[in-house]
């Protein structure tokens, strides 16, 4: 058996929930009904033996009655006792066969043969010491008519009233769900044509399925960009690594066809381990992009010495200090992540070096300018050329192809833009072909708007 959607549901418990309502509102319809015939009916007894009060007096010792006066009048029996209690005029009812005390002016419920009676009586003084009873007596209304009344609209109305809620629920719930149907849709279409640029788009909303739908638009987004990074790792990584894995593969196959002297054997090993070492590298570099790309390796930013980090870094990597200059002034503090920050000057600096002069120089300054900090390398290589400078940036471009071969992965300066990007700044390159080359790392300065957001 097939489960009940979630709509169906709700729309079977919203109608007999209706339902239960409507009958509570019968019954409470039945019992106020009830309520207000008695009151109708005391109000009715007290009025009739009132105007019949007024219409009686004594003349001479005798009873005399008004023109208005009536004995029986809308179901209200009006009697008259004297002061010893005996009935002087008027007809008690056959059902009212028992002895009752009378009560002035209090109007209360009395039993008698096999019914109920409203009774009210009201002393008429004659004197100071004489007068008369006016006792009213009216059946309790059982109000049959009316309860039948109520009970035939309900049979009529009710059946009506429950289908139209469980039309006006289910259209509801359905209507309240239709986002839903969207998200699962989309999701099943997305599932389908493996296709995570499709996104659910809906409208804005405070609802808790826009809510919902705007999360799984971030998931899917969020989804779409580790798809991409994977699929970039795994065609840069196929790519670059063909060829030392090529190199290693004839490295071998040559060291197995013929007899090598020990110097070749030298020459083989370290040809392979040149080659590992570079396919190393560049699985290091790979993960490296692809952790800053999906955002699970982020700057943990501090304030940080910009020349002491940089004068520990030249100590830790042991740079010839007449190759590496180190233009610092003043003390610059910055807010960055030491261990990112580090990547980045060494790979400007290793870059330095490599498209650099034979024996040429790497200069190092920091400064501040405006509302910005300036970091700036700057070598006096064989520079770029302004048609390619915008490239660089670029995964695998080298400007100088004929220096591939030389320990580069051609990843280095996209991981610098992608570092200063995860600082809050951004990088610029200046160069001149012949003379060299300044890239500027730009930081926000401690005290800038963009900073304190950062």
């Amino acid at each position: 058996m097939k489960p009940l959607s979630v709509k169906f549901r709700i729309a079977i418990w919203l109608t007999l929930l209706t339902g239960l309502l409507a009958a509570l509102l019968l019954a409470f319809l039945l019992s106020i009904s009830k309520v207000v015939a008695a009151q109708a009916a005391m109000t009715q007894l007290s009025q009739t033996v009132r105007s019949n009060l007024s219409q009686t007096a004594m003349a001479n010792g005798r009873l005399a009655l008004g023109d208005g006066f009536s004995f029986y009048q809308n179901g209200v029996s009006t009697l008259i006792y004297s002061q010893d209690k005996a009935l002087l005029a008027g007809q008690i009812p056959v059902s009212f066969s028992i002895e009752e005390d009378f009560q002035n002016g209090i109007t209360r419920v009395v039993s008698a043969g096999g019914g109920q009676y409203l009774v009210l009586d009201l002393w008429l003084a004659m004197g100071w010491d004489n007068g008369l009873w006016l006792r009213g007596l009216m059946e309790v209304p059982e109000n049959r008519q009316l309860t039948a009344s109520l009970l035939r609209v309900a049979l009529i109305v009710l059946p009506a009233f429950m289908a139209l809620a469980a039309l006006g629920s289910y259209w509801i719930a359905r209507r309240a769900f239709r986002p839903l149907d969207s998200i699962m849709s989309a999701a099943a279409s997305i599932n389908e044509a493996q296709d995570l640029s499709r996104r659910i788009g809906l409208p804005p909303g405070r609802d808790e399925f826009s809510q919902l739908a705007a999360t799984f638009d971030q998931l899917f987004q969020r989804l779409e960009k580790s798809f991409e990074s994977e699929q970039q790792f795994a065609a840069d990584a196929s790519h670059e690594l063909r060829t030392p894995v090529s190199i290693i593969k004839g490295a071998c196959e040559y060291a197995e066809k013929y007899d090598e002297t020990p110097e070749d054997r030298r020459e083989t090993i370290a040809m392979i381990h040149r080659q590992a070492d570079r396919m190393s590298q560049l699985i290091s570099q790979l993960l490296s992009m692809t952790r800053l790309e999906q955002g699970t390796e982020t700057a943990q930013l501090e304030p940080v010495n910009l020349n002491g980090l940089l004068r520990s870094l030249c100590e830790e990597q042991g740079y010839d200090p007449d190759r590496l200059i180190l233009e610092l002034q003043e003390d610059v503090t910055a807010a960055a992540d030491p261990a990112l920050l580090s990547r980045l000057v060494q790979n400007l600096v290793e870059n330095g070096f490599k498209y650099g002069k034979p024996d040429g120089c790497v200069w190092i300054s920091v400064r501040q300018s405006g509302g910005e900090l300036l970091l700036e390398v700057r070598d006096n290589g064989i520079g770029i050329p302004s048609e390619q400078q915008e490239r660089v940036w670029q995964r695998f471009y080298r400007a100088d192809p004929a220096r591939s071969d030389e320990g580069g992965t051609g990843l280095g300066l996209s991981i610098v833009r992608q570092i200063a990007q995860l600082h809050g700044g951004y990088m610029t390159l200046e160069s001149v072909p012949r003379v060299g080359s300044a890239f500027t790392l730009h930081l926000p300065a401690p005290d800038s708007p963009s900073q304190a957001k950062t």
